[in-house]
């Protein structure tokens, strides 16, 4: 039987049924009013505030999980690999014996033959349209089958693919690391000429800090753009913190760095990461705390310099 891992699972059961159909099976989907809907296929599934009730079994559930299990009756792992992408379910190995950690195998989703999806997504974003092009000419962003999720991919020294997420290109909230993902080589645009490395905490931040360089007239090809693929909150003294892999990773890797400037969010987990990365570096590398001028993230900020950010805000509502 195929492994999943805990973490996958559980991003799974975060996926509400009403979000999945109306993202996957837009046409299952029946309105009855306001905010009740039913299935073509049953009508005696009513789904009503986030949960769903199956009257004519009088069996009933909050995720989509428990929907595909127990109304359509699938496998629970084919349920997982449904909801999150085969890439999400690795086949399973059997240990024997403590062995010698082998490098994680990434599983990429299947590739569409076409972007437009995922180029609409993100100039919706407010992502400049060169850079979409750009990232998507060099193998770090494409469209994925068969959901047409915006996939992110980023490469060791080798060129070799190492990390991928991925995310609905629509208004739903369902994102995540493909699996295998190796985080020391999360999403990047950095050729390491430059003596300063600029951080993120996601993909799409780092997309909208390269528009903000297109806008200012500035070339964002000689940065050093480096996403960390999340933060976390530290229960510890800052100084106790470990350096987020993908950070550590590329100072490795290129020692020029002499510069350090945090972009992370205006959240209780960015400003804590951006404290902790500070209290653990700044002693070998100058340090520089940017967070946006406006909003929550980069993203917020490029949108709100556009005049986008009414929409943006509603789509971030839904996301979060």
């Amino acid at each position: 039987m195929p492994y999943i891992s805990p973490e996958v699972i559980e991003q799974a059961r975060q996926i509400d049924l009403l979000t999945y159909l109306q993202a996957c099976e837009p046409n299952e989907l029946v309105r009855i009013s306001a905010n009740n809907y039913t299935t073509r296929t049953h009508d005696s599934l009513k789904l009503s505030n986030g949960k769903w009730m199956w009257w004519s079994h009088r069996i009933g559930g909050y995720n989509a999980l428990d929907y595909l299990v127990k109304v359509k009756g699938v496998s629970f792992v084919e349920a997982v690999e449904t909801l999150m992408g085969r890439a999400a379910v690795m086949p399973s190995v059997v240990c024997a014996a403590p062995k010698k950690e082998q490098p994680k195998v990434l599983l990429l989703p299947e590739k569409s033959p076409t972007t437009d999806r995922v180029t609409e997504y993100l100039f919706s974003r407010g992502i400049d349209y060169g850079i979409i092009e750009s990232c998507i000419s060099h193998g770090l962003i494409y469209e994925s089958l068969p959901y047409h999720n915006a996939v992110f991919v980023g490469y060791d020294r080798e060129q070799k693919p190492r990390y991928a997420a991925f995310r609905a290109t629509n208004n739903s909230r369902i994102m995540g690391d493909c699996s295998g993902s190796d985080k020391h080589y999360s999403f990047r645009i950095a050729e390491g000429r430059s003596d300063e490395l600029h951080l993120f905490e996601c993909a799409i931040d780092l997309l909208s800090y390269a528009t903000l360089e297109v806008l200012a007239g500035r070339e964002w090809r000689a940065e050093n753009l480096v996403s960390l693929s999340g933060v976390y909150l530290s229960k510890k003294r800052p100084e106790d913190s470990k350096t987020p892999m993908a950070l550590s990773q590329f100072l490795s890797e290129n020692p020029n760095v002499r510069k350090i400037t945090l972009h992370l969010d205006n959240d209780a987990a960015g400003r804590n990461a951006s404290l902790a990365i500070q209290a653990k570096l700044a002693d070998r590398y100058e340090m520089a705390d940017c967070p946006p001028q406006y909003g929550k993230d980069y993203n917020d900020y490029l949108c709100r310099k556009l005049g986008i950010f009414r929409e943006k805000n509603s789509e971030r509502r839904s996301e979060r």
